[in-house]
């Protein structure tokens, strides 16, 4: 089948966990002979990079604000793909769903699949204006494709309650690379940290990820293992400013701003423990790439972090009380002293992870997807 990715900034998947999905099922989609397409923007993906791996890259410009970045490219992109006989369009995002009706009108053959990763309009970012626009995004979604996938099973029950409509689930995955432990120097070499020795969130720096929680209750914890969190702005500058503001002078609370590859992977193997404090998610990729590098987490307890910390019978980390400072550093200060349990709460994290949200699986659960719509 050709099929068209829309919505992703790009791949591969520096940041974003839209952009990390993508990335690893078109790869697979690939590898299984399809002929995929994901379209990309300049800033995130070199306009002059056209392949990434078999994977056919088209950039695009785009209106690259807060408000006009992801639509703008989405319609150019759309326009692109109902010229190339594409077989399946694929949006990813409710933002861009607003547009999934165009190739219904203009490609009939076409088939149209929207994946709804998150209710983005719980995002503290955007204003009353863009909310009304990501609210219509979500029927958007479940109503202009053939269609609909969602990553969790909260946002199954949510359609199903607010628009009356079956959706198919398919959870986010871990990547296929290997997890094991990595190089503990080139962690102290370049930020300090002794391996197995400091507590770690990875994020975009975004008020809904919630790292205010995190640093005010770090910073009643009467602890040596320092805060690493790795990082950056998106569009949010003056909440970034202010978070390094409320660390002040605590050398215990390192900022490493942005950060791929082989060092995020390092980062990830040698820590001690993994905290989430969203106040909102789709079904978080961070969570489960911590948990897939074997190790112990702890997440607010939205609905999407409970969905992959409490797997079937299995209890892979901890919960605090969402938005409550007092509760994070209550449960932070009983884990920072039993490390046996750590360890094993994070041994069983990986494999039951692994296990259940298997890439392979994933694509080929998608795969039906698009033959049964096809």
């Amino acid at each position: 089948m050709k099929i068209a990715m829309i919505g992703q900034k790009g791949v591969p998947g520096i940041f974003g966990g839209v952009e990390r999905h993508v990335e690893q099922l078109s790869l697979i989609l690939t590898e299984r002979g399809h002929d995929v397409t994901v379209y990309t923007r300049p800033y995130y993906t070199p306009a002059k990079r056209t392949r990434f791996h078999k994977v056919r890259l088209v950039s695009l410009p785009s209106l690259r604000t807060k408000h006009f970045d992801a639509i703008s490219h989405t319609f150019l992109a759309t326009l692109h793909a109902v010229r190339q006989d594409s077989d399946i369009i694929h949006y990813h995002g409710v933002g861009p769903a607003l547009l999934a009706f165009l190739p219904r009108l203009f490609r009939h053959r076409a088939k149209v699949i929207v994946t709804f990763h998150c209710i983005d309009r719980k995002h503290q970012k955007w204003g009353s204006i863009a909310r009304f626009f990501l609210w219509l995004g979500e029927r958007a979604a479940v109503f202009f494709p053939h269609e609909t996938i969602v990553v969790s099973k909260t946002l199954r029950a949510y359609c199903r309650q607010n628009f009356r409509r079956n959706v198919t689930y398919i959870p986010n995955g871990v990547p296929l690379e290997s997890t094991r432990t990595l190089n503990a120097d080139a962690i102290r070499k370049k930020f300090g940290l002794i391996a197995n020795q400091y507590i770690l969130a990875v994020s975009r720096l975004i008020p809904h990820k919630g790292i205010h929680h995190l640093i005010k209750a770090y910073q009643q914890l009467a602890t040596e293992k320092p805060l690493v969190i790795v990082g950056d702005s998106f569009y949010t500058d003056a909440y970034v400013k202010d978070l390094k503001k409320l660390a002040g002078s605590d050398p215990r609370i390192i900022f490493t701003g942005f950060q791929k590859g082989k060092t995020l992977k390092e980062l990830f193997s040698n820590a001690y423990l993994f905290v989430l404090p969203s106040e909102s998610e789709g079904l978080p990729i961070t969570l489960l790439e911590a948990a897939s590098f074997g190790k112990c987490v702890l997440a607010s307890n939205i609905p999407e972090n409970i969905e992959v910390i409490r797997s079937g019978k299995q209890v892979i980390g901890y919960t605090f009380k969402n938005r409550d400072t007092d509760d994070l550093r209550r449960m932070l200060e009983q884990l920072m002293h039993h490390q046996k349990t750590i360890q094993s709460k994070g041994q069983l994290a990986k494999t039951v992870v692994r296990k259940r949200f298997n890439w392979i699986a994933i694509v080929l659960d998608v795969e039906r997807v698009y033959s049964s719509t096809y």
